[in-house]
């Protein structure tokens, strides 16, 4: 792989050692142009990814069936889940925020948010497999979320920073690769592990210390990679004077994140519709998808079958890394479909072909067949992880590129608060306790979803 060199000039190491917070930044010098960047550049500059996607595949296939593993009861998940969303709505707005504000001479503007969350996360995967109790389970889950979350943020907002518009769908679709080849990977684990590390460790089955600490590997390994070969633009000699004068205090990235809200285009406040539904049914999927298929398979539950639901899991984590290689495969394909069809249109055709294999998923008693319905949720992924920055990113200015990333993830984590602290009464009240029906209930969802973003309209579609 090709190291990214940018082109810093010597001013750079005129820059005094420290970061600087203020909460507004104007320039009137002509800013660095951004040059075009080769294919490989922009990979390395993405590597990052892998790692911090790795983790979360963990998340979404192997801590819910840990909390089976520990005594959970079925409408306990959600609210044992919390961790994600709150952890994400507290700390990636107040990252981007300061990282906005943030320079030094030496680690630059993002990249020293990447290396704090990824030593937090691999720290927290590494003590996650010797947990004893559920609660030590779900308070570890909140350390590895707060990492996890202050090293993405600042990753969507490096994109913007870093390359032109023209380049900026292959940097977003990139970071879709990323996250189908790491979440495969963490979902291959489930499969592959369990048939070579057999038995129990404590009380948790020996193949989660061995996923859980290859995870640990990646997510600092993948980091360290990107930084050690991307260096960042840096700021104009106006910037850095703004950001010196400026500093605003402890509350200035508050300040920054109400001000970013109130003066949030439209276009930001129609995808929080779309939004809403989106990430509400992701997290019925995620919490639902191994019992629905020891279920709808095997006819398992943690408690009448252990043996069996075991199995369910490891196969959960197999189909699940299918629907991630869908991911990377079409990460690209999306990139020219979303310029000659328009960000819009892809979507929603991408969130419909999602609900489809949502709503087939849990009457399907084949176990090979599972992997033809999640096919479709494979694109739908591959979407959600690129498209939708596209219809933003030129619609907010480039010094607020961090704390509005870090707002429309305050737009994924409040629809997953509200699922962790409703969705255990729905399951309860409507759906009979049944995983199987939460999967359909969460391919409605993505229906409305994708009806939702038909409705959006950017300030270009209005000239």
């Amino acid at each position: 792989m090709i190291g990214l060199k940018l082109g810093l000039n010597s001013k750079e190491c005129a820059f005094t050692e420290s970061f600087y917070l203020t909460p507004t930044l104007v320039s009137t010098e002509t800013p660095m142009k951004k040059i075009k960047l080769s294919f490989s550049q922009i990979l390395n500059m993405n590597v990052g990814f892998f790692g911090i996607q790795y983790s979360f595949g963990l998340q979404q296939s192997a801590v819910n069936p840990i909390y089976d593993f520990l005594g959970a009861a079925p409408d306990e998940i959600p609210l044992l889940n919390l961790a994600g969303p709150m952890t994400g709505l507290i700390v990636q707005p107040i990252i981007g925020a300061m990282s906005d504000k943030t320079w030094h001479p030496r680690w630059g503007r993002r990249k020293p948010y990447f290396l704090i969350g990824a030593l937090l996360c691999s720290l927290a995967l590494f003590i996650y497999p010797f947990s004893s109790s559920l609660w030590m389970a779900a308070g570890l889950l909140w350390i590895l979320d707060a990492g996890n979350n202050t090293a993405m943020e600042p990753y969507r907002a490096f994109i913007a920073d870093t390359l032109d518009e023209e380049q900026q769908p292959l940097g977003f679709q990139m970071q879709s690769f990323f996250t189908g080849f790491g979440q495969t990977l963490a979902n291959l684990s489930l499969f592959i592990f369990p048939m070579i590390f057999i038995g129990t460790t404590g009380k948790l089955p020996t193949w989660v210390f061995a996923s859980f600490f290859l995870g640990a590997v990646c997510s600092i390994g993948s980091i360290w990679w990107s930084m050690r070969t991307t260096e960042e633009i840096p700021p104009t000699d106006e910037e850095l004077a703004a950001m010196r004068s400026n500093r605003g205090g402890a509350l200035a990235p508050f300040k920054e994140i109400f001000g970013a809200i109130g003066d949030m285009p439209r276009v930001m406040w129609q995808l929080a519709l779309v939004y809403l539904f989106q990430w509400y049914a992701l997290f019925c999927y995620w919490q639902n998808s191994s019992k629905s298929i020891a279920l709808s398979v095997w006819n398992a539950t943690p408690s009448s079958d252990p043996a069996g639901y075991e199995k369910a899991v490891s196969w959960t984590g197999l189909v699940n890394g299918w629907y991630n290689i869908v991911t990377f495969l079409t990460a690209f394909l999306l990139v020219g479909f979303a310029k000659r069809y328009g960000a819009k249109a892809v979507h929603a055709g991408a969130l419909l072909l999602a609900a489809a294999g949502f709503l087939a998923f849990p009457h399907i008693e084949n176990q090979n067949l599972l992997f033809f319905a999640i096919t479709g949720f494979g694109i739908g992924w591959a979407s959600m992880m690129g498209i939708p920055y596209l219809l933003v990113v030129s619609q907010i200015p480039k010094e607020r590129y961090g704390v509005y990333m870090g707002v429309i993830n305050m737009m994924i984590v409040i629809p997953m608060i509200f699922q962790n602290l409703s969705f255990g009464w729905v399951l309860r009240t409507f759906l009979d306790n049944d995983p199987r029906q939460a999967i359909s209930f969460a391919g409605v969802l993505l229906l409305i979803s994708a009806f939702c973003t038909l409705l959006i309209r950017t300030k270009k579609e209005n000239a």
